[in-house]
């Protein structure tokens, strides 16, 4: 049965992967800057007048100058593997055999030749010794890397660890250098706060725009830790991995993808918040991947019917529809049906916030989790285990 979540999921999967930018009938883009940049710079309002009433719009032109200099073009040169496309003529029938042998046309297969495409997108500084973030669709099967400073001088970098579960890529300017850099947000943004997105959009470096937070907590259908800044600055093909700012020079989110069914920008772009890039960074920086806590049960929403049918007093939580045999979860007593109510002592809300809860939780670290089974709540507690890898 089709639901109205479905419908909506399956409308944003839709499209085409762009150069820098992935439309999934959504696009990519995100960035960050430096020691200077982590004052607090407050956007100067210029008063204007509407139907007679003094209204005040920020101006950006004093934050652009302090950040601007952290925010890079990302330059991607690429290679896939290419399927061969001449066949064996032993696997051939024997009429069609004679026939290509008789035109000298080869007994064995060509090796196939890798194929090598460009991208490009953003990224952003996020220290003084040139480690910058980006997104990993940026640099998918990156061979060659190059980063563009908003002066324009170009620089090598490498590729330090990639997360594709969260779309996240940290990279590593080559040669040793003093780089302005930007400061990752510790609180979240707030619905309705203005926001500066900086970026390279279809490959025009240095390119500001502005606008507001429109939500929170955005499920786009992109994978289980879907927790999206939705914003209404324009983001296009090329913004993939810059950075969206507040008005402090914080970088809160990294572009990553816009609801574009014509492939480009309607108003609706989503950004990785800051609390997830800190996260993933850090991972990325000491070990080159990100290890997430696992527990072995495939989950489900729990509906208003199934919270009656159990009874639950709310449709919260989620629902174990199986507990994998060998995983931390089964070992421990937990089974189909049982519903997931907390962790730690902390209430879920539903199925996505408690895959986005566990896999916070470092591998081998205990866990508590409350379960409502047969009318009556019980605690769980068990070692996590290790997320097996993308």
């Amino acid at each position: 049965m089709t639901t109205q979540n479905d419908t909506r999921k399956s409308i944003l999967k839709r499209g085409a992967l762009l150069a820098g930018t992935a439309i999934l009938g959504i696009g990519l883009a995100a960035g960050i800057a430096d020691s200077a940049l982590m004052q607090n710079h407050n956007a100067v309002a210029q008063p204007i007048q509407l139907s007679g009433a003094q209204t005040t719009l920020p101006s950006f032109a004093d934050l652009v100058e302090k950040v601007k200099p952290a925010v890079v073009s990302v330059r991607v040169k690429t290679q896939t593997a290419a399927a061969g496309d001449e066949q064996n003529l032993d696997d051939l029938p024997p009429q069609l055999r004679r026939f290509f042998r008789e035109r000298g046309e080869g007994a064995a297969p060509s090796k196939p030749q890798p194929r090598q495409g460009m991208s490009q997108g953003s990224g952003f500084f996020v220290s003084q010794d040139g480690y910058v973030v980006t997104n990993n669709h940026v640099v998918e099967n990156a061979v060659e890397v190059q980063l563009v400073t908003d002066s324009g001088k170009t620089l090598d970098a490498k590729v330090v660890g990639t997360d594709p579960r969260t779309d996240l890529a940290l990279l590593k300017v080559k040669d040793a250098g003093d780089y302005a850099f930007v400061q990752l947000a510790d609180g979240k943004a707030r619905i309705g706060d203005w926001v500066l997105a900086i970026g390279n959009p279809f490959g025009l470096g240095g390119t500001v725009t502005a606008g507001i937070v429109s939500a929170q907590g955005r499920d786009i259908g992109s994978g289980p830790y879907d927790d999206f800044i939705q914003i209404d600055a324009p983001i296009n093909r090329g913004n993939s991995g810059g950075p969206t700012f507040n008005q402090k020079g914080e970088v809160v989110g990294v572009n990553t993808a816009i609801f574009s069914p014509s492939g480009g920008n309607v108003g609706i772009a989503f950004a990785i918040p800051a609390s997830t890039v800190k996260q993933v960074v850090e991972s990325l920086k000491k070990d080159g991947t990100v290890a997430r806590g696992f527990i072995g049960v495939q989950i489900q929403p729990v509906t208003t019917e199934m919270a009656d049918a159990i009874g639950l007093k709310e449709a919260k939580g989620a629902l174990v529809a199986e507990a994998q045999g060998n995983g931390p979860a089964a070992k421990a007593g937990i089974r189909r049906g049982d519903t997931i109510t907390a962790v730690n002592g902390e209430a879920i809300k539903d199925a996505r916030e408690l895959s986005r809860k566990i896999a916070t939780f470092a591998p081998g670290a205990k866990a508590t989790i409350t379960l409502f089974r047969e009318g009556k709540s019980r605690d769980v507690t068990f070692e996590v285990g290790r997320q097996p890898a993308a």
